[in-house]
């Protein structure tokens, strides 16, 4: 077996950059596949009589609240993310973390320390949890997809203060209604959500205090994109702009001036304190903004949007993410001129991507980050059987680099295939095929259960194989399935070729 994974991982670095683009009906099979987090039967249904841009229209208008299966949202319905609001969590657990620190036995206050940590990891896990099965079972599938896209590319981390109580109202309000919608809605969004502002340290900028985290990271990854024009004075003079931009955890409102009383915005954990603001006047991007308060940051927000540097640079990375390593300059500029056109319309971007010759050609040739490898995996091997226990396969994602919520740095995961392609990640691929094809016996037992469920069985050979894959597949890689001695290696064998592994 080891020695034929290790023909197939041959097949897989000679073949991935040659793959042929799919043509006639499998052309739609593809942009599903694309689009998707992985063609399987239920996707083929949603395809049934109509054309794939027919289908990919539907889902660009698909709402954010399409229900997923009931086993699915079960799960979901019982996280204690889903029950409390973000706001009581984060006070309780503060309140928790103050409590500990106060008991005066030794052991008493480590089983405390251990407690809090252990429900802050808990919360971290339920918004993992979450994200998987959205992505797993959710019918609109392109906005789960730019659910991930747009987290990536505003990436907050988890382990930072206490923002493991705050990243599942992150993803789930602040990114994913906007996940198709207009940028300027979605930049303020995250800017308004106390993740963000903990993550990047903008609770601590205040007048004559200036923390230039945030605003650098606004510009330089958020929007423009470094080398598009902006200077360090921009930066200097958006982080005057974002003084007072924080978090208040306190009921009450701050004691102010009666004159900065009516400035004062209050939504939740996030505030706008014009105590701790800069009313100085800046000139930004080339615009005097007069002090005024909040205003300040919407009208800095206005021209960071209308910017052709973000329309370039946001184009260029819807572009990288679904067609992969350095997409058409003349495609990226298409899709600029819609994004201003537009102003700021995600779907109108990927609109105009989807329907160009440059992108039909890029079908089945971008190879998978770790998530789309495994939850395409999942979605191929188990179809509708919804897992009872999203662990495994969020270890997974985990062991292959690509943890949800892990990545420390703001620039968030490379979409670069050099940075999955390396022979220790192509290892772990194999070793979770064999998992996968052979039933992945943890997926199905719910966690807590006094001994695993026997393993689950997996007929890859399925509608969406015979239909979509089998055409695609080269000679070598059918000689080596030929091969295979029973169903589980033949799963194991396919999902490690390299037909799957590019999208």
């Amino acid at each position: 077996m080891q020695r034929t994974i290790a023909t197939i991982a041959g097949v897989l670095l000679a073949q991935a950059a040659s793959a042929a683009s799919p043509g006639g009906d499998r052309a739609d099979l593809a942009l599903a596949d694309r689009m998707s987090w992985g063609l399987n039967d239920a996707t083929l249904a949603a395809l049934d009589g109509q054309s794939g841009q027919r289908w990919l229209e539907a889902q660009l208008r698909m709402p954010a609240d399409v229900a997923l299966p009931a086993e699915a949202q079960q799960q979901i319905d019982a996280m204690r993310i889903t029950r409390e609001p973000m706001a009581n969590l984060v006070v309780e657990m503060d309140a928790d973390n103050k409590a500990k620190a106060a008991i005066p036995d030794p052991d008493q206050k480590k089983a405390a320390q251990q407690a809090y940590q252990q429900a802050m990891r808990d919360l971290m896990r339920e918004a993992q949890a979450r994200s998987l099965l959205r992505d797993l079972y959710s019918p609109a599938q392109l906005r789960e997809q730019m659910t991930w896209f747009w987290f990536n590319h505003f990436n907050v981390q988890a382990q930072k203060r206490d923002v493991r109580a705050m990243i599942g109202d992150y993803e789930d309000q602040a990114i994913r209604p906007h996940a198709l919608g207009k940028f300027r809605d979605l930049l303020e969004a995250t800017l308004r959500h106390p993740a963000m502002l903990r993550y990047l340290d903008n609770d601590q900028n205040a007048a004559n205090h200036i923390n230039e985290n945030y605003a650098r990271e606004i510009m330089e990854l958020h929007s423009m994109g470094v080398g598009s024009g902006y200077t360090q004075k921009d930066v200097q003079e958006l982080a005057r702009i974002l003084t007072g931009v924080g978090v208040d955890q306190k009921p009450d409102n701050p004691r102010l001036k009666p004159e900065w009383q009516p400035l004062l915005v209050r939504a939740g954990l996030f505030e706008f304190n014009p105590q701790r603001h800069d009313f100085g006047t800046k000139t930004f991007l080339g615009h005097e903004i007069k002090g005024s308060g909040f205003g300040e940051v919407e009208e800095a927000l206005d021209l960071i949007a209308r910017s052709p540097a973000t329309a370039a640079h946001i184009s260029n990375e819807i572009a990288t993410f679904f067609m992969g390593d350095n997409p058409p300059p003349a495609l990226v500029q298409r899709m600029a001129a819609t994004f201003q056109h537009s102003d700021g319309d995600t779907a109108a971007v990927i609109r105009t991507m989807a329907k160009s010759p440059e992108f039909k050609a890029s079908l089945g040739k971008t190879f998978k980050d770790p998530i789309h490898y495994v939850v395409s995996s999942l979605r191929l091997a188990y179809g509708d059987r919804v897992i009872a226990n999203p662990e495994p396969a969020l270890g997974w994602i985990d062991r292959m680099g690509e943890g949800l919520y892990a990545h420390e740095t703001p620039d968030g995961y490379p979409m670069t295939s050099a940075a999955w392609t390396g022979p220790g990640q192509m290892s772990v691929r194999f070793e979770i095929a064999r998992q996968i094809g052979g039933g992945a016996r943890g997926l199905f037992t719910p966690r807590g259960a006094p001994q695993p469920l026997a393993p689950t069985a997996v007929t890859l050979q399925n509608a969406a194989f015979t239909t979509y894959f089998q055409s695609r597949l080269a000679p070598p890689t059918q000689t080596v399935l030929s091969q295979a001695p029973n169903p589980p290696q033949w799963n194991a064998l396919f999902l490690s070729a390299p037909e799957f592994m590019l999208r």
